[in-house]
């Protein structure tokens, strides 16, 4: 028996969707934890790229059971469409995709909400996706929510216009102007629960509990990234759940002492969307060819990404909080034809040198102190061994391992599955 997770040390987009699709053939179930439908997980096989917004990275594997967990917040008409999109492939969606009976439903004024409230804040706003995220974690712990659950119940749709009427009245509120058609958006949910109804609902914590029993292996796999969780990330700019290892326990119901590996997965620059401070930023041409050359733009969302050098602060700070076994590097290959390559090693904060992650890492408190790393011209998309990668790129691993004090098991060299790397 074994249960792994899968975590993005940074603020997202770190590529786990990849590393999932490459490790799922090792595990009998994929379990998402946290998230809605505004982490969007790329593979790349077979000449195709699949976008997943809510389904579990594993869903094209043949013998891999995928399960939305608890901690998982799901949008029925997006995850109709995203069902719809997999219909060509062939695959066995009933049999393979469960879902927990406690997982939260995004109603579609908890989408009018998210937009009220973003435009209620101007310049203040957080870059939400806009996609009724935080609105819905706010009704799971404001006890308001509606779960999955409900929607076997007779009062369902008495429960929802209570809901929905009350959002009414917050939209209000908000006094802002914001178009929208609800009897319209209601009969495309409404329409979309249908649909939901056709797959089966677990009581997943005793599914998962069963699973352990009968000593299947379980791969738990988060959304967004570490320094994106709202307790430990850079708040407010984070998103709504528990992106940690923490959120694996509370979003699946496996107790911490059932965890045994955990994969950290981070890029070898750092990348970050939407508001929020990011001290090793680049707003320079080398930002800019990070950005052309990894195609930093959301798979989701389309939103181009911030660039910026390695922050070893921040990725050691990532590990620490989430007791990281293993590390995954991805894009290394996009660092290719830089003449020099910096790495961030401790902070200047407040005028003096710190070496953790602070409280406030706004521009006016932190300034990044970097060490120079030589660059590298060759193309890595088609090397296959560790011994075929660049001395200099063999460096900046071993450095990073050697101040991370994890060591670096995989590295990858492009999107395709095939393009990775075993260290």
């Amino acid at each position: 028996m074994t249960v792994d997770l899968l975590l993005g040390l940074q603020w997202g987009d770190e590529g786990k969707g990849k590393i999932v699709d490459v490790l799922t053939s090792n595990y009998d179930i994929i379990a998402r934890f946290q998230g809605g439908p505004n982490a969007g997980h790329t593979l790349e096989f077979d000449g195709i790229k699949h976008v997943l917004r809510t389904i579990p990275s594993g869903i094209f594997h043949k013998n891999s059971v995928n399960i939305i967990g608890n901690g998982v917040v799901i949008d029925p008409v997006v995850f109709q469409k995203e069902i719809e999109g997999l219909e060509k492939f062939n695959l066995d969606i009933k049999k393979k995709l469960i879902i927990s009976r406690k997982a939260h439903l995004i109603l579609p004024t908890h989408r009018l909400l998210d937009a009220a409230s973003e435009a209620s804040k101007g310049k203040a706003k957080i870059g939400s996706t806009l996609k009724g995220i935080g609105p819905t974690y706010m009704d799971k712990t404001g006890r308001n929510g509606l779960r999955v659950g409900d929607i076997e119940l007779e009062d369902f749709k008495e429960r929802y216009r209570a809901l929905a009427d009350k959002h009414e009245a917050m939209i209000a509120f908000y006094d802002v102007a914001i178009q929208y058609n609800l009897a319209e958006l209601e009969k495309e949910f409404f329409e979309a629960i249908e649909e939901l109804k056709k797959l089966d609902f677990i009581d997943s914590e005793e599914y998962m509990h069963q699973a352990q029993k009968a000593g299947k292996s379980i791969l738990c796999e988060g959304a967004q990234g570490s320094l994106l969780d709202v307790d430990f990330g850079t708040y407010p700019f984070v998103t709504s759940s528990n992106t940690t290892a923490a959120g694996a326990c509370t979003g699946l119901g496996i107790a911490p002492n059932k965890i045994k590996e955990v994969y950290g997965i981070f890029k070898a620059y750092v990348t970050r969307v939407g508001s929020g401070p990011f001290p090793t930023e680049l707003f320079d041409e080398v930002g800019a060819t990070m950005a052309k050359v990894g195609n930093e733009f959301g798979s989701v969302t389309g939103r181009q990404r911030r660039c910026g050098w390695l922050d070893l602060v921040a990725l050691k700070y990532a590990v620490q909080v989430n007791g990281v076994t293993q590390l995954m590097m991805m894009k290394g290959d996009v660092l290719s034809g830089f003449e020099t390559l910096k790495v961030c090693t401790e902070y200047n904060y407040k005028g003096q040198n710190i070496s953790h992650f602070p409280y406030n890492i706004e521009p006016e408190n932190v300034t990044p102190i970097y060490k120079e790393f030589k660059g590298w011209k060759q193309d890595l998309t088609g090397l296959t061994t560790y011994d075929q990668l660049p001395i200099e790129l063999k460096e900046y691993i071993e450095f990073i391992e050697k101040e991370i004090e994890v060591p670096i098991k995989i590295v990858s060299v492009g999107p395709d599955r095939k393009q990775t790397i075993t260290k």
